[in-house]
């Protein structure tokens, strides 16, 4: 989240005008992120995210977002619902951009998480998955495999400013997953960035599932190797087994994998450090030096992505086969 778009007290107040949420009360914008402007807003009715999608979202793409927000709300899980206008709309738009308002959820973040987060993590993940089941509209994975291919080529050797011998090791990898990725496991709707800054607890409780922007259809277990790299590193270098175990654990809890689900998690988990290796690269090359807000840094990515290579089964990661 950030705010790339200024919106105005007297645009904003005639926006939600075609809203039954009351008066504007306060709001103000919200600094984290990277890839939309977003504002808190206050009505008479309560709290509420603002969002106005800038043009790394694809505006043909937002009403499989905010659709799959609505249907897992529907079906009681903590995500934000899209809010409709009297006209029954989710998606408008505000200020030159398409714009959509979304329930606030409260909760806070975890900058440390705790085994007991990660439990709750992947019992969350995996209700996620069941109850998308049934959510007809399809989006395909813009970053899997075809995906790293064309993000590469626009890096190229560009990638040995950040790292020497990268360049060598991003062929070396794709060469490699375009043999190796599993195929014929269980597909579904997956988050693909479920981040620790995109969970929010309240307690030992998940309050928020929330930024479903990289959502698509893929392996579901792909998601929980994405999971992995999110949560269960202490450092770059340091695995914390614990914490995988209990996340994995959790979530077969809900969703039990299947065998070749649990056997492919090592390749998995590698294609998932590799496609946040990749979109850090690209944006620590191409983003401009003044831009308002910094690139994460990729190197923590190119660590997980070593740590992976070196896992010889699943059972690396903490967890038995049932």
């Amino acid at each position: 989240m950030a705010v790339y778009t200024e919106v105005s007290d007297e645009e904003l107040a005639a926006f939600l005008a075609g809203y039954d949420i009351g008066e504007l009360l306060s709001f103000k914008g919200i600094a984290e992120g990277v890839e939309n402007t977003n504002y808190y807003v206050q009505t008479e009715a309560g709290a509420f995210i603002l969002t106005l999608y800038e043009k790394r979202v694809a505006a043909r793409d937002l009403p499989f977002f905010l659709g799959l927000m609505e249907h897992l709300a529907e079906r009681g899980l903590p995500a934000p619902t899209p809010v409709r206008d009297r006209k029954g709309r989710v998606l408008q738009e505000l200020a030159g951009r398409p714009a959509a308002l979304v329930s606030f959820r409260d909760g806070l973040w975890v900058r440390r998480p705790r085994p007991s987060h990660c439990a709750l993590v992947g019992r969350s993940l995996a209700r996620m998955h069941l109850a998308a089941a049934d959510f007809a509209p399809r989006r395909a994975n813009a970053l899997s495999l075809a995906g790293w291919r064309e993000l590469f080529a626009t890096i190229g050797e560009d990638a040995e400013r950040v790292a020497p011998g990268l360049a060598a090791l991003i062929k070396d990898e794709l060469s490699f997953l375009a043999g190796a990725w599993p195929k014929g496991l269980p597909e579904g709707v997956i988050h693909a960035d479920l981040f620790p800054d995109n969970v929010f607890f309240l307690g030992e409780e998940v309050s928020g599932l929330i930024d479903f922007y990289f959502a698509c259809n893929d392996l579901l277990a792909y998601d929980v190797a994405i999971c992995l790299n999110a949560w269960c590193f202490e450092a770059p270098k340091e695995f914390n087994i614990t914490k995988a175990k209990a996340l994995l654990r959790a979530y077969g809890e809900v969703r039990p994998l299947t065998r070749a689900e649990y056997d492919s998690l090592p390749i998995l988990a590698r294609g998932a450090a590799l496609r946040f290796l990749l979109t850090r690269v690209h944006d620590w090359l191409h983003t401009p030096a003044d831009a308002l807000v910094r690139p994460h840094d990729p190197l923590a990515y190119l660590e997980r992505l070593r740590f992976h290579q070196s896992v010889a089964s699943a059972r690396d990661y903490g967890l038995d086969p049932q």
